[in-house]
């Protein structure tokens, strides 16, 4: 069983930064594909970005690019979301999740087996 548990989120004035940590349980987080979803009230969750098994090859969606960067530490199972330039609408509980694959190749909530509880991140104007 993989549990992932995110941290980081908070209360942030627009234009502020925040850096979400996942950190996974388990000795199979080096080989899987990871990603970050979000989820704003009374919205349904959506990609923000994934990151492949070793870090080398990014996505993210179009809303938070040049903004947002994924990273991952391999040795310390942990998957990291620095996010800047924080907008009002960035508002929503961020959740990490595992990829089935070792690539990082979809946006879809399917291809991911394995979701952490979420943290808040609220972004104020």
């Amino acid at each position: 069983q993989v549990q992932l548990v995110e941290s980081g989120g908070g209360l942030v004035q627009a234009g502020g930064s925040l850096r979400l940590s996942c950190a996974a349980s388990g000795r199979t987080f080096g080989g899987y594909g990871m990603g970050w979803f979000r989820q704003a009230p009374g919205k349904e969750r959506e990609f923000v970005t994934t990151i492949n098994w070793s870090g080398s090859v990014t996505y993210y969606v179009g809303t938070v690019k040049g903004r947002f960067t994924i990273s991952r530490d391999n040795a310390k199972n942990t998957v990291y979301l620095q996010m800047n330039s924080l907008k009002p609408e960035d508002t929503a509980v961020y959740y990490c999740a595992r990829s089935r694959s070792g690539a990082a190749d979809s946006r879809a909530l399917t291809a991911y087996d394995y979701w952490g509880q979420g943290t808040q991140v609220t972004v104020s104007s």
